[in-house]
């Protein structure tokens, strides 16, 4: 039995759809271990792309897909979402698609809230969806969210809201907000559930029952490693753990199960929102690297800030999330470069640092250091074996597999399904 975790090593946006969709050839069974759906996720099939925020990946390729008690689900965004991947010709059923019973839900007051704090936040905003991915987090550590499982009795969903509205009632009094019609509120919820509890069921027993079967499980990550809540640039982080280890309480399996972790960045830097970004270029590279990258947000469309790559953060995301083997993304977009720069340390006043800081000034005011490598003319685009690239393509990814401690399993030179170079197979390591 093999399992593989793939995580984003950067800020997300690293082009997980992507590889998650072309490592689904080797597997058995793809599970979505934490996060909500401010997650977006883009796969490229021939002439068709598909755009997924809660729906594991899989699902594309018929593969079994899971949705594990680690992620938070607004149950019409789901609905919405299945619709729409069904009118594009794929089949989802109870059969392909679990849906953890033990999940918990994201509800319309969670959006409210949400957006009603970053709004009064002002400046010190700190970027968030305003899906009610946070709010719906706050209620599932408070004990007093509605699971899936609740779904299933009147009397369970009529229990929760009463202690729901009891805390978000007094917090939407102080927003200015209307309280929360109880009653709709319940009605809501008994018509959604037919639709979502078909596919409702334990989770952990399913996956239990893959590993006794020695499937190969693929664990999918949403968000990036830096924005996780702990190892993150708190406070301008998700409201969940993104790093590997989530994967196993997220979904319910042990720690021993996990085989390899992958670890998806970018051969540049990108971020959407606020927050620190040592890298940050506000000339034409940047302007370039966005224009060619295609750097929008899959969920959001806001426009990615972009920058040169990072060493630093990820050999510290490569530390915090055990990765075995890293997929360099997006090569093709530093094609036609002179030069290219990689960050190799950071300088707060007199001191060199080999690491980011966790305090928020700190992490604010550091100034990458760089070194500078000679750009390719030749196009990578589309590559599918190390013999194709350019020299120096191959030597600026030799330079960073030395300078974040980490060799690259898979390089991707395209946003196409196919366009990818293997390296190391994570499911034969």
């Amino acid at each position: 039995m093999s399992s593989v975790v793939v995580v984003g090593a950067q800020w997300g946006d690293e082009g997980k759809g992507k590889i998650v969709d072309w490592l689904c050839h080797r597997a058995d069974v793809v599970v979505r271990f934490q996060g909500g759906h401010n997650a977006g996720h883009t796969l490229v099939v021939g002439n068709t792309t598909y755009k997924l925020a809660l729906l594991p990946s899989g699902l594309v390729q018929g593969k079994l897909s899971i949705i594990g008690n680690g992620v938070v689900v607004d149950p019409w965004a789901l609905v919405e979402e299945m619709a729409k991947l069904s009118a594009q010709g794929v089949t989802i059923g109870p059969e392909r698609l679990v849906l953890s019973d033990q999940a918990c839900l994201i509800l319309p007051f969670h959006r409210d809230l949400d957006a009603a704090r970053e709004a009064q936040a002002g400046a010190a905003q700190i970027g968030t969806t305003r899906r009610g991915i946070g709010p719906a987090y706050e209620d599932k550590v408070g004990r007093r969210a509605l699971r899936v499982a609740d779904l299933a009795s009147e009397a369970d969903i009529s229990w929760k809201i009463e202690r729901l509205t009891a805390h978000h009632n007094a917090l939407r009094r102080g927003l200015d907000l209307d309280e929360i019609d109880a009653d709709a509120l319940k009605a809501q919820l008994l018509e959604i559930a037919p639709k979502l509890l078909p596919y409702a069921q334990p989770a952990w027993r399913v996956l239990e029952a893959a590993r006794r079967d020695s499937k190969k499980i693929l664990f999918e990550g949403a968000q990036g490693a830096l924005l996780d809540v702990d190892h993150g640039t708190y406070p301008f982080v998700t409201s969940s753990n993104v790093a590997a280890g989530q994967a196993a309480a997220g979904s319910g399996v042990g720690p021993r199960a996990i085989t390899y972790v992958l670890g998806l960045v970018k051969a540049y830097t990108t971020r959407v929102g606020g927050g620190p970004f040592p890298t940050e270029l506000f000339d034409d590279v940047g302007k370039r690297l966005g224009e060619v990258g295609h750097e929008f947000g899959t969920n959001t469309g806001r426009p990615r800030r972009c920058g040169w790559f990072d060493s630093v953060l990820v050999r510290q995301s490569v530390a915090v999330n055990g990765i075995d083997g890293v997929a360099l993304t997006k090569l093709d977009v530093l094609d036609g470069f002179e030069e290219i720069k990689i960050c190799v340390g950071y300088r707060i006043g007199d001191r060199e640092l080999d690491y980011l800081p966790a305090g928020v000034s700190e992490q604010a005011n550091v100034t990458p250091i760089y070194e500078s490598v000679d750009g390719w003319k030749k196009s990578t685009r589309g590559a599918r074996s190390s013999k194709d690239l350019p020299a120096k393509a191959i030597k600026y990814v030799r330079r960073i597999e030395e300078l974040i401690g980490c060799p690259a399993a898979l390089v991707s030179t395209s946003p196409e399904r196919e366009d990818v170079i293997l390296m190391r197979d994570p499911f034969k390591a």
